[in-house]
Order: C-alpha cells, then structure tokens, then sequence
C-alpha cells in the first residue's frame, strides 16, 4: 500500500493534476467571461443563448468534478500534512461545486424549464417558476465561483511542491 500512495503522491502526478486544473480553470473562466455573455449578446434570443450556455456548462461541469478527484489522489501521501489538508479542502470545493451545479442546480433548471411552454422572460416577474429558475441560475454562478476558488486553491498548494522538486532535482 504505502508503494501505491507515493505513486499518488508523486512529482508527475502532481505535474498532471497542475495541468488539469489550469485546463479546467481556464475551461470555466471562458466560459463565465466569454462564452456566456457573448451567446446573450448575439443570439437572437434569450432562449437560444440559453440552449447554448446550458449545452457546454455541464460538460465543465463534469470535468471539473473529474478535476476535484485528481486533486484529491495528488494530496493522498504529500509530504506535508498541511498542504496535503489544503488540496482535500480545495478538492471538496471544487468537485462539491460543481456536483452541486449539475445536479442541483442544472437539473432544477431543466425541471423548471420542462415546465413552462414558452421563453422564461416571458413569465410575471412574480411567477413561482420563474423565481425557482432565478434562484437556481444564481446557485449555478455560485456553485461554480465555488469551484473556481477551490482549483485556484489547489493550484496554490500544488505549486510550491513542484517548484521545490524541480529546485530539488536541479542541485
């Protein structure tokens, strides 16, 4: 077992969990930056846009999920008790973020959609579904500003043990 944790906690599995998480950082600040606000900008209709960003969000959302449980195998044995507590804790948030996006959130959102017949603007500021669907669409930006916050954290405890390796390996 302990030969299987020190591959866990290897030099090149951190590398990759690195490389995964700016991936996937970058993946979802396009998307909340570029993306989404470009699809309301120039499509036609709120409606399609909406298709559109609801149509990539869960595919970020899933790799992020998939992130979160690298980052979790890349603290499993790190030499440092502390950053190995703060890669749990950014695994948690980014993995937990974005399950909880998806499930909760995305899901909640298709049911509320499922439930009406036309574009939501078009309901009474007033009406249950489209304060559900508000509601939801604002756990979903939470949800993944949450995941955000935990790849940045990932990506700050990784780093320094990679940098020092490399340090290490250069003497």
């Amino acid at each position: 077992m302990a030969g299987a944790v020190h591959r866990l906690a290897s030099p090149s599995v951190r590398v990759t969990v690195v490389l995964m998480l700016s991936g996937w950082l970058g993946a979802s600040m396009l998307f909340g930056a570029v993306l989404a606000p470009a699809a309301f900008r120039v499509l036609p209709s709120r409606m399609l846009a909406g298709m559109v960003v609801g149509g990539v969000l869960p595919s970020v959302l899933v790799a992020g999920v998939v992130c979160g449980g690298g980052l979790a195998a890349a603290a499993v044995g790190h030499a440092s008790r502390r950053r190995r507590s703060v890669c749990l804790v950014a695994a948690l948030l980014l993995a937990g973020g974005c399950a909880t996006g998806e499930v909760i959130a995305g899901w909640g959102i298709d049911r509320v959609r499922g439930a009406i017949d036309g574009p939501i603007g078009a309901l009474a500021d007033n009406d249950p579904r489209r304060i559900a669907f508000g509601r939801l669409h604002g756990l979903s930006v939470a949800a993944l500003g949450v995941a955000m916050a935990g790849a940045v954290l990932g990506l700050a405890a990784l780093l320094p043990s990679i940098l020092s390796q490399e340090k290490a390996d250069a003497a």
